[in-house]
């Protein structure tokens, strides 16, 4: 049987998404089953090595929200403990095996509403005496807050639902004028402002008591509420302020941002930049009315505004989060499609190469290109740092090497004017590492290594040469230097150009990959062609990683030299 008080499964429900770095943002559980993992398929995309590939799902089942772990390695917990399968409640705090892992809380709407509502029925108690006819009863009250929850459930406008509190707090105190009043970078901006009978007010009825104002905002209290007569006003009555207004009296409610925690209800913030603003009523006849749980009812309305705001404020993170989002992947298809789109499969050279980014966009990029009938270019670079502006130095870099001569010395000249450019132009805050080289026909190999990733020569036989360092990155020194070294290559020779990130691809015990395996997986394929190793390479680090979450490009190119008279041009 379903315990009373539970919402319908049709009541929208949300996970507030809490990251490693306490970055929160909200995501609505639609559709269902809703499945949350870390492979791409999942409604909810988590990336953390902890999580698994499929972890767990959100699903309905007898009218209940049920949460299922799928047979994850490090479980899945529900308020610190662990289930594997579990009927969910609002402010359920759900983990996944990692106390500084992803957080999610879940949220069921309408559950404030609930608390409103029983808080109005509980309220039991006449009409007050000094209010006007029926104001401050319990049937007023309720039906002003019924009237609010069906513009909560129905109203797609978030001035809407901020004018249904404004009129529900006025139906609730008896007070004649209400104002929803929210910081801005000059003071305090009047975002509602109506009066009792529903009606919005005028330019002309806008002046409010700035002092009570400042002083709720200043002191946080939960409330603030003041009372004041008239006949023992001083002569001195300064601008704005209680006297000058002949107020009867004032109520100001704090609207403070929320957070929910713990597997608790949800609580007010403590620190004072967290006030966002405030719930004003005052009014000029009659003393307002808090009495027989009006105040609690204020302070829960409070919430519901407060909460109003933040998901906006959500929502329109959300929408940037994803116009970026939308950027990022038509930046990636753009730099996807700069690298080449054909290398060599036959004939005297042989290439194989591919570059997975870690990011939406990525710091590493690959290139080879004929030069003329007997020699070729290739390069390997990558960009310090990760991100766009990584990105954006790549394609850089990438426009300035994609073309070469056969003369090895221009290797040389082409790598100090890039490093001068760069340093020009960033003063040494951004570089790179970079593998530049030029294949001849009759075996000549000329490089220019600057702080690149050795690569690596494999002969047939097994025999392995690293072709380390010959100078610094490029645009970390304007005065570095970037000499060009030479190996001969003999039909059958592979060179394995890689960059750190194979090296550095860790797996969910955060083990690096190493040199050492990636020597292993190049020697055991020596006598073969340059895509069986760069398909072995790129095996290896897959089974090692098993899917983990990477920090870096994985950029692999395969060189293949082969006898001239074997050239099918």
């Amino acid at each position: 049987m379903k315990p009373s008080g539970a919402l319908s499964p049709h009541e929208p429900a949300s996970l507030v998404v809490i990251d490693p770095n306490g970055q929160r943002t909200r995501v609505r559980v639609d559709p269902l089953p809703f499945s949350i993992g870390r492979q791409p398929e999942n409604n909810l995309i988590l990336r953390d090595s902890r999580v698994s590939r499929l972890h767990a799902r959100i699903f309905v089942e007898d009218r209940d929200y049920m949460l299922e772990d799928i047979g994850s390695r490090h479980g899945t917990f529900v308020n610190g403990k662990r289930v594997k399968r579990q009927e969910l409640r609002n402010s359920d705090k759900i983990e996944f095996g990692g106390q500084d892992s992803y957080q999610l809380i879940f949220a069921l709407d309408g559950a404030e509403l609930k608390k409103m509502m029983d808080q109005v029925q509980a309220a039991e108690r006449p009409p007050s005496s000094t209010g006007a006819p029926g104001v401050g009863g319990n049937l007023a009250k309720l039906r002003a807050i019924l009237d609010l929850a069906r513009t909560l459930q129905s109203s797609f406008s978030i001035d809407d639902v901020l004018i249904s509190v404004v009129d529900t707090a006025l139906a609730i105190t008896g007070a004649e004028r209400g104002f929803l009043l929210l910081r801005a970078d000059q003071g305090l901006e009047t975002r509602v402002a109506r009066h009792r009978g529903g009606q919005h007010l005028k330019e002309t009825d806008l002046r409010v008591p700035r002092e009570v104002i400042h002083k709720a905002l200043q002191n946080r209290r939960e409330l603030l509420s003041m009372n004041f007569d008239p006949l023992s006003a001083d002569l001195v009555r300064p601008q704005n302020s209680i006297a000058d207004l002949e107020l009867r009296s004032a109520i100001c409610v704090p609207l403070v941002r929320i957070r929910t925690s713990q597997g608790e209800t949800t609580r007010m913030l403590l620190t004072g930049n967290e006030t966002v603003g405030v719930l004003y009523m005052d009014s000029r006849m009659i003393a307002a009315d808090l009495a027989g749980g009006n105040r609690e009812l204020l302070q829960t309305l409070a919430i519901e505004a407060s909460t109003v705001l933040e998901n906006a404020r959500l929502l329109e993170e959300e929408r940037a989060k994803h116009k970026l989002e939308e950027e990022l992947r038509l930046a990636r298809t753009i730099q996807q499609s700069l690298l080449p789109g054909s290398l060599p499969v036959s004939g005297w050279i042989r290439a194989c190469g591919s570059s997975v980014a870690s990011l939406a966009v990525g710091g590493d990029y690959f290139d080879a290109a004929p030069v003329n009938a007997d020699c070729w270019s290739a390069v390997v670079a990558d960009v310090s740092g990760k991100g766009v502006s990584s990105a954006l130095l790549a394609s850089l870099l990438q426009g300035a090497l994609i073309t070469a001569t056969d003369v090895p010395l221009a290797l040389t000249n082409r790598m100090e004017r890039l490093n001068q450019f760069l340093n020009d132009r960033t003063g040494g805050e951004k570089y790179a590492t970079v593998f530049y080289c030029l294949l001849e026909r009759g075996g000549r190999f000329s490089y220019t290594n600057a702080a690149h990733c050795p690569p690596i020569v494999v002969r047939p036989n097994g025999e392995q040469i690293s072709l380390d360092a010959t100078g610094m990155p490029v645009g970390l020194m304007v005065s570095a230097e970037f000499p060009v070294a030479e190996q001969l290559l003999f039909p059958g020779d592979k060179v394995v150009i890689y960059s750190d990130g194979v090296t550095e691809a860790q797996n969910t015990a955060a083990e690096f990959f190493g040199k050492k395996r990636l020597r292993e997986i190049v020697a055991a394929h020596a006598t073969e062609s340059c895509t069986v190793i760069h398909d072995a390479i790129q095996e290896g680090v897959a089974a090692f990683t098993e899917g983990a979450a990477q920090s870096d490009d994985i950029t692999v190119l395969v060189l293949e030299f082969q006898e001239a008279e074997n050239d099918a041009q």
